[in-house]
């Protein structure tokens, strides 16, 4: 999973200050790939590299098409933003959705232009629509600023998901085993306190505590320490 795979692609962008603006921010986050599909001022110029700052690599390796269909040839996953909702057959995502998405195909995200934003043609080509929240009575947000809010949270996003894949490898989650053998426990104290008075609710009493500790994603030395704690408590009864 990396940043690698994902493109940020400006659809007919009209002022040099966004795009330079939309490179900058791209490498605040660390992302490389800018895709561009008609640019309105002359790509490069000089404009456009004094905006992007430290970001000039970014522009120099932009990429360049005539067409939006062209541009999204290799793209898994396209995800258009759009200030409004669109009343039609394509799914909407929110940010919060987002996490769902898998980073390991290559996923495009595609802005409008400042002017006009996505036509309906244009949001035909993908497999979802992002609106960013903001103030219902001012929904529009500047091109570099939209870009930067979802560069920024796809960035976390990633992140956390790297971090969750390290602590995988080095901490073994339990087996459903060794939580049955802890649960076991469990039950038999309860058992012993005859906390199941009402013989009947005790089917669905185990079945909530099965929920509750296989959701908690245990690791086998939780296992073993609960599995202690639940043994202590039977011996000093």
């Amino acid at each position: 999973m990396g940043k690698n795979n994902i493109s940020f692609i400006l659809h007919k962008p009209q002022l040099s200050e966004n795009i330079g603006a939309c490179a900058r921010g791209m490498k605040n986050f660390d992302f490389k790939k800018l895709i561009l599909i008609n640019p309105r001022p002359i790509f490069p110029n000089d404009k456009i590299l004094a905006t992007s700052v430290g970001a000039k690599e970014l522009i120099n390796k932009a990429k360049l098409y005539n067409s939006l269909e062209e541009s999204i040839e290799k793209i898994d996953i396209l995800i258009a933003t759009s200030a409004r909702f669109r009343n039609k057959n394509i799914k909407h995502i929110s940010l919060e959705g987002l996490k769902k998405i898998d980073f390991k195909k290559k996923i495009g995200f595609l802005f409008g232009s400042e002017a006009s934003g996505l036509s309906n043609n244009e949001i035909s080509y993908a497999n979802y629509t992002l609106q960013i929240p903001t103030n219902l009575e001012f929904r529009s947000l500047n091109l570099s600023h939209s870009l930067i809010i979802i560069a920024q949270y796809i960035s976390n996003l990633i992140k956390n998901k790297t971090n969750i894949l390290k602590r995988s490898k080095k901490v073994r989650t339990a087996t459903k085993k060794e939580i049955q053998s802890m649960m076991k426990l469990c039950v038999d104290n309860l058992e012993q306190l005859n906390f199941f008075k009402q013989k009947e609710k005790k089917p669905i009493m185990l079945e909530n505590l099965r929920n509750i500790f296989y959701k908690m994603d245990l690791s086998d030395k939780e296992t073993r320490i609960l599995s202690s704690v639940f043994a202590s408590l039977g011996k000093k009864r």
